[in-house]
């Protein structure tokens, strides 16, 4: 639960994921991940071809996420993570953002 972290615990991260991470399930995976994890943001496609996400909670299962984004699902094939650690939102939940044209 996020309201049991201690707030200096609590971090943010913003990852971008670069390969073959639209059309596999990628989005769909990470939030199933990241909800069995109990972490709270959201994760998006990029028109580019790029993967969006952010994830909030705890310093440890934040990071365990991030290992898992160079990994993602079955069909993905991942080249890069790029990972910048902003100030936390408190965001509520998990979802799939709509992107925004």
């Amino acid at each position: 639960m996020p309201n049991s972290t201690p707030q200096s615990q609590l971090i943010r991260a913003h990852v971008f994921i670069t390969g073959r991470v639209q059309g596999v399930g990628y989005r769909y995976a990470t939030v199933d991940t990241a909800s069995q994890l109990g972490l709270t943001g959201w994760v998006r496609n990029l028109p580019d071809g790029r993967v969006e996400a952010v994830f909030e909670g705890a310093r440890e299962i934040v990071e365990e996420i991030v290992r898992w984004c160079h990994v993602g699902p079955p069909a993905a094939v991942v080249q890069d993570v790029a990972v910048e650690y902003e100030e936390p939102e408190n965001l509520r939940g998990f979802e799939v953002k709509r992107l925004v044209k």
